[in-house]
């Protein structure tokens, strides 16, 4: 996968930290939650990238 996905899987990731952070601000554990799931989801995806990247060389 090429630059294009590297930058939507961080975008998921900092778009996850940012809703964690305005569910702690707001007292929303939902919204919370949601930032978390986002979070991961993005650091998975990048890991995953990283996997694939080692195996090209």
């Amino acid at each position: 996968m090429g630059m294009g996905d590297k930058i939507s899987n961080k975008a998921q990731e900092l778009k996850g930290k940012a809703k964690e952070r305005v569910g702690e601000m707001t007292d929303d554990e939902r919204k919370q939650a949601e930032g978390k799931a986002d979070k991961v989801k993005g650091n998975v995806k990048q890991a995953g990238e990283k996997v694939k990247d080692a195996f090209k060389d």
